[in-house]
């Protein structure tokens, strides 16, 4: 069930926007509804405008540039414009060529209108297992989910043929979890990994349906030990495909970053990244040059392959989490990202704001012990600023603990990027502003950790997937009827472990 602010129960009558806009509602901001507070005590805007005098002022304009509509839809009257503009005042106007476009919307303008129908109203069922959900993600054009679970399996769901299983793969020696997986740009071939050095590598595009690991299907292991390792057997909790789909990096349970080479098939690049656990890696842009990584030694760090400065030294460190980080998303341009960290916090970065080193006491001392695998975060630490925090924003509000929770931006292509969402501790998905940090919604339904989140990359679509075992989809609804795909409410159980 998702909340809004108090008096405003979204569960009965569906999202704010889900009854056709009047002209009247052009000066109205639904984009606020499921903050954690309401308008009208003040502290959401006081929070909200300490917020904007601290972010950084390209973010907020890029951000704006991307999401907001041409200037002459948002005019009331010479020199006044409103935000947001309603979608039917948006229509009236491209038929009225407001814009000089010939009758059509902008980029910007579809955004505008688009990530206004936020997916808060369901759930809905897609599968229910009796294991743990570890990863999910959809393909590059949405036509496809894939679902990791703790139990060996991963399913792959054809979202235009109502979330039918495609593929149905049972994987081979994994130890303890499925800890990621990663399908290639041309969506023939799924990695996985699990804490152990071998990756595995399956056929997409077969015509099996039951893939079992060297039954029905060969897995392929692509082996990313090294005469370096010395023997030791390592985990890989990251692993990502390039862009072009000719290489995977990795990070591993031995504090180190991993390229692997397809077509040569091997390891091309091996980096002690980090003291600790290096939990997340992507790369930063389509270029492949840059990549990112985040470990347990509480830092983020840039590598760029063209100008290695020497072995394990990283091209900047950027500092500020308190503990762990847990995961890392790129915004895709080379220059902006954001971070999970185990001190329960997002934060977002510029690279270009990076040091060459850390400060040389970039670890807050703190007075307490704890594991975040068990415990709950104290309370004493919850208000506590790294002295060097070179982070651009910090978002507030969900809880990670348990487990690696991971956390996106909004789609490029019908939001703008104009939001994070992120998994939760609490069982719950949050929507955060990028701009303001407001919370702007607040989804519930599940009874367990929700360690994995997706919002599908062209419509107002959003999975979670649960420890409890559901997957589940959110939508934008404007009838308020269930979505075409899907009839079936979810019911709510418990699994026991």
């Amino acid at each position: 069930m998702f909340f809004g602010p108090v008096g405003f129960d979204v569960d009965d009558m569906g999202y704010a926007m889900s009854r056709l806009e009047t002209e009247s509602d052009a000066g109205k901001d639904f984009s606020g509804v499921g903050s954690s507070s309401s308008s009208s005590s003040g502290s959401g805007s006081d929070r909200s405008s300490k917020h904007l005098a601290g972010l950084d002022k390209e973010i907020n304009q890029i951000t704006k540039l991307k999401s907001s509509p041409h200037q002459r839809y948002s005019r009331v009257v010479p020199g006044r414009h409103e935000l947001p503009v309603s979608t039917v005042r948006m229509l009236a106007g491209r038929e009225s060529n407001f814009s000089g476009r010939g009758g059509r919307f902008s980029a910007a303008d579809c955004c505008h209108v688009l990530s206004r129908y936020l997916p808060v109203k369901g759930p809905w069922l897609v599968d229910q297992m009796n294991s743990r959900a570890y990863v999910s993600q959809f393909s590059t054009d949405g036509s496809l989910f894939i679902a990791g679970f703790q139990g060996s399996h991963i399913r792959i769901y054809n979202v235009e043929k109502g979330w039918k299983v495609q593929k149905d793969i049972l994987a081979k020696s994994l130890r303890w979890t499925v800890t990621d997986t990663s399908l290639s740009p041309d969506q023939r071939n799924l990695v996985y990994a699990s804490m152990s050095p071998i990756v595995h590598i399956v056929d997409v595009g077969s015509g099996t349906t039951e893939s079992h690991a060297n039954v029905t299907e060969i897995h392929d292991g692509l082996d990313f030990s090294t005469d370096e390792d010395g023997g030791y057997s390592f985990g890989i909790f990251s692993v990502k495909f390039s862009t072009d789909g000719r290489e995977l990096v990795a990070g591993s349970s031995d504090d180190s970053i991993y390229v692997y080479d397809l077509e040569a098939n091997r390891v091309s690049l091996r980096t002690v990244a980090h003291t600790s656990d290096v939990n997340t890696v992507c790369f930063a842009d389509e270029s492949g040059n840059l990549i990112l990584s985040g470990g347990d030694d509480h830092l983020c760090k840039v590598w760029d392959r063209r100008c290695f400065i020497g072995r394990d030294k990283p091209a900047g460190v950027l500092v500020g989490h308190l503990e762990g980080v847990t995961f890392i998303d790129s915004r895709g341009d080379g220059r902006y990202f954001i971070s999970n960290g185990k001190d329960q916090t997002i934060k977002l970065w510029d690279i270009r704001k990076m040091s060459s080193t850390p400060p040389a006491k970039h670890e807050v001392h703190i007075n307490y012990e704890w594991d975040y695998r068990w415990m709950d975060y104290p309370p004493e630490a919850r208000d506590l600023k790294h002295p060097f925090d070179q982070s651009v924003s910090t978002y507030k509000g969900h809880s990670v603990l348990r487990t690696l929770i991971r956390c996106y931006f909004s789609p490029l292509h019908s939001t703008g990027q104009k939001y994070i969402y992120t998994g939760s501790n609490d069982s719950s998905v949050y929507i955060y502003d990028v701009v303001s940090g407001d919370k702007v919604a607040v989804l519930k339904h599940h009874s367990s950790p929700v360690r994995d989140c997706n919002w599908h990359p062209h419509y107002p679509t959003l999975i979670s997937s649960s420890w409890d075992g559901d997957i589940v989809k959110w939508e934008f609804s404007g009838s308020g009827e269930a979505p075409m795909m899907s009839k079936k409410r979810v019911r709510r159980r418990h699994l026991y472990y």
